[in-house]
């Protein structure tokens, strides 16, 4: 209730534009402005009139071209920008300082690859400079996802690991906090790349159940990301004069070999509770050209078995994924496709100016690998500038 008189004393703190302090509120007006005492709300207000005709004097700045008026309307107070919005920024959010997974890398020895230091100590690549314009490839926006709960590390396989798109993603997967499992028929390939990125080395031939089966007992009962990478190429014979035996080769490798390896480790991915298959196919799992049909046969066969697991695997915490490159430049897959032809193996690449590395395929593994749980990337199909499809490249470079 208002005491008589405090009506009056009240109107006349409006009047003077003091402050009546609300609920929660720090009386702070009050101590600047006291109650009226032997005149001092005189001088207060001779102190507000001389105050007000300096302010006059001042030059008002001119308001450049293009600029924004941010004076806010009811208190005459010039706002701060936004940092970020004049350069198209999401307002309030600052400049996006990650190196988001863009273009290729940098690593000991060369371009290209990722940012690792031997001897299994994983080192996170700088934000990519001028100098470095493609950028090098980092755990996307921050996130660590190979880091489920204190203690806890999360764990990849990866077939075909010995060379090439394999031996990337063993490394992309290990920069970005994974422990991997480097599976491969060459014992000494797989255990130098695992002493490199401090992850462990099976023996294994995914044509062969037994193997498979002691890689699974090798995994463990737990399992959140596996890459079935391991397959390949045989011939380029037109279908008149194929040999079935490279026909069956491709078939076993990239189709069987892919079913055996997912057969095995299912349980450990569910165990996980946050699993994820990525199936490494091709472009050439989506076309068709003169002398791939053994080949073409196996890639489609890849990719329809990646969309037939994502609808079996519905409700389940699995995530299901293809990567489908396109012109990849390794050091194997063509001197195999020709039976060791390197000759023949290098014209595929002839006159094209970048075609695709292995670490490029790696990079978009562990975009993959590091998205939230609930995101689930169908396909990724990429190829390089220079090529439209399997039969238009660019060859002036």
């Amino acid at each position: 209730m208002t005491e008589p008189g405090q009506a009056d004393q009240a109107d006349e703190r409006a009047e003077h534009g003091v402050h009546e302090p609300g609920v929660g509120e720090c009386p702070v007006h009050e101590a600047e402005h006291p109650p009226d005492q032997g005149g001092a709300r005189e001088r207060h207000e001779e102190a507000e009139r001389q105050d007000v005709a300096a302010d006059q004097q001042e030059p008002e700045p001119e308001q450049g071209a293009g600029q924004q008026d941010r004076t806010d309307p009811e208190t005459g107070v010039l706002e701060d920008p936004v940092v970020g919005e004049e350069e198209g920024e999401h307002p309030g959010e600052p400049p996006d300082q990650t190196g988001e997974l863009h273009g290729s890398a940098e690593v000991e020895g060369g371009p290209g690859c990722l940012g690792m230091a031997s001897h299994g100590t994983h080192t996170v690549p700088p934000p990519a400079t001028p100098s470095h314009p493609r950028g090098p490839r980092v755990t996307p926006h921050g996130h660590n996802r190979a880091v489920t709960s204190p203690g806890e590390r999360r764990t990849a396989v990866v077939t075909g690991a010995s060379s090439g798109i394999g031996a990337a993603t063993a490394r992309a997967l290990a920069a970005a906090g994974y422990t991997v499992w480097c599976a491969a028929r060459r014992t000494d390939r797989v255990e130098a790349l695992a002493r490199e990125i401090d992850g462990v080395a099976v023996t294994c031939d995914v044509t062969s159940p037994e193997s498979v089966a002691a890689l699974a007992g090798a995994v463990g009962g737990s399992l959140h990301v596996l890459v079935n990478n391991a397959g390949g190429a045989f011939g380029l014979d037109p279908v008149a004069e194929a040999d079935p035996d490279d026909w069956r080769r491709m078939y076993e490798v990239n189709v069987i070999g892919l079913l055996q390896v997912t057969q095995a480790l299912l349980p450990a991915l569910r165990a996980s509770g946050d699993g994820l298959i990525v199936n490494v196919g091709s472009t050439a799992g989506r076309i068709a050209y003169v002398g791939g049909a053994g080949y073409t046969a196996a890639k489609h066969g890849t990719q329809v078995v990646t969309e037939t697991m994502r609808m079996e695997l519905l409700g389940e915490p699995i995530r299901i994924t293809e990567v489908a490159p396109g012109m990849v430049r390794t050091d194997e897959f063509g001197t195999v496709r020709f039976k060791g032809d390197r000759e023949r193996a290098a014209a595929v690449y002839a006159g094209v100016a970048e075609p695709l590395v292995a670490e490029d395929v790696a990079d978009a593994v562990a975009w993959i690998a590091t998205r939230p749980s609930h995101v689930n990337i169908d396909e990724i199909v990429l190829k390089p500038r220079a090529q439209a499809t399997q039969t238009m490249v660019d060859r002036s470079g």
